[in-house]
């Protein structure tokens, strides 16, 4: 038999991404995320390391791997694309199901899995492979793996091609082209060429933002944004606070420069911070903390902010976690008293993100911002370019790969339908070469 695909998660809607590719009688998982929504909701209160994956599987925080109860046995390996949780998060709880699978993943994508395992006392059988970007790695006589280079808000994000005897399938699950990145490579346009004159049999691409029109700007963009406000706002005497993306460790870099500049000693204060940044400094991708005290135990927050108030806060540059206005995070608890931290009229606080536009996120972030208004903070929103491709962007990577099938991914069924649409102005044909998935469904291809 063919290539065959089973879409587990991140085609009806957006989150716990998860796809099933079967080749004869081997079968690969591709990403392995967590819904985030109904994560955090559920997790709020809850000890991560207690919970159970058919508990988090009743929420729809996981993807549901009964839809490939059949092929259980058959898996022989997991490879997430990066590090982000809805791609990677499910896997401390999921992969399990697997045992004799490894995850298969690039060096920075393995250190925060490993982080999350150790941080929360997990236990996992799966042995995790750390395969270098551009590189292979084989799984068995019949299926390769190759981590192709692409830029995304998060480092060693790769491109996944999946070797097999009837063709290659090409995993395209996130990414942006960002020609000017302020952290790692370019994405490795020689390769992606290359590959458009092999003839992949089928690309799975992301969906999120074919709707909008024109390049995703480079993340030159949002340093220069940033440098606007940083350096550009009469702050003098005044907080100025950050947050952004945890994980972002490029914007982080890009906020550590222009810290400098303002002759402020940096903190970063949360958990999330120190994870992700321990993560880079442990491959020595990065060398945050020369520059940076990094702050993650409450005891210690506490005595630093203390600090602060004393010594005076205009010589402070405070990053913090709670970009999404997260009620557990570091600015609300901030704003909420529960840190010893006084905001004044004037203080800055950067929102260096977007909204990520679920109803939980839009809410959260609307009661922050209105706390902070009341306090007379100067906001300064959106300081944020995507991670992710708009549609000239991927408009570039289907003339690239030239792939024989599309299946639209990391979407619900509108945007799923405009990445269809982008292809048909293409030349390919609804139904004939690109394909609308749902999850639990399966297709055959080849």
């Amino acid at each position: 038999m063919p290539v065959e695909i089973c879409a587990i998660g991140g085609y009806s809607e957006v989150g716990k991404n998860s796809t099933a590719l079967k080749v004869d009688d081997e079968v690969i998982i591709l990403d392995m995320g967590l819904h985030m929504e109904n994560y955090i909701r559920y997790t709020e209160d809850e000890e991560i390391s207690a919970l159970s994956y058919e508990e988090l599987l009743q929420v729809n925080a996981v993807p549901n791997y009964h839809l490939v109860k059949d092929w259980k046995d058959k898996v022989i390996g997991i490879v997430p694309s990066h590090g982000h949780l809805d791609h990677v998060g499910a896997a401390p709880f999921a992969a399990s199901i697997f045992p004799q699978a490894p995850i298969v993943c690039t060096p920075y994508t393995a250190e925060v899995l490993k982080g999350i395992i150790r941080d929360e006392r997990m236990r996992l059988p799966n042995k995790i492979i750390s395969v270098n970007m551009n590189s292979r790695y084989r799984l068995s006589k019949n299926i390769m793996i190759e981590m192709v280079n692409v830029t995304h808000s998060i480092p060693h994000s790769a491109l996944v091609v999946v070797h097999t005897p009837y063709g290659k399938v090409i995993y395209a699950n996130d990414y942006k082209f960002d020609r000017h990145p302020t952290l790692g490579q370019r994405p490795n346009y020689e390769r992606l060429e290359q590959l458009g004159k092999e003839k992949p049999l089928l690309l799975i691409i992301e969906a999120l933002y074919p709707h909008i029109h024109g390049k995703t700007p480079s993340e030159s963009v949002a340093k220069q944004m940033l440098e606007d406000v940083m350096l550009g706002v009469q702050a003098q005497g005044k907080a100025m606070i950050v947050t952004t993306f945890s994980s972002h460790l490029a914007r982080l870099k890009s906020i550590i420069e222009l810290g400098k500049k303002l002759n402020r000693k940096i903190v970063f204060l949360g958990r999330s911070l120190s994870k992700y940044v321990s993560a880079g400094e442990r491959i020595q991708l990065i060398n945050f903390e020369k520059d940076v005290q990094l702050v993650k135990q409450r005891d210690k927050m506490e005595r630093i902010l203390k600090e602060i108030d004393k010594r005076g806060k205009e010589k402070y540059l405070l990053v913090v976690t709670g970009h999404q206005g997260e009620p557990k995070a570091i600015l609300s608890r901030m704003v909420g008293g529960q840190l010893p931290f006084r905001f004044g009229t004037g203080d800055v606080v950067i929102f260096s993100c977007g909204v990520i536009p679920v109803e939980l996120n839009k809410e959260n972030r609307q009661r922050l911002e209105q706390q902070l208004q009341a306090l007379g903070v100067r906001i300064f929103r959106d300081i944020h370019v995507s991670g992710h491709a708009y549609r000239e962007d991927h408009r570039d990577m289907l003339n690239l790969l030239k792939p024989q099938h599309i299946i639209p991914s990391h979407a619900g069924q509108e945007h799923a339908h405009n990445m269809a649409g982008l292809a048909v102005e293409l030349g390919y044909e609804l139904n004939k070469n690109v394909h609308l998935m749902e999850d639990g469904k399966r297709f055959v291809v080849g």
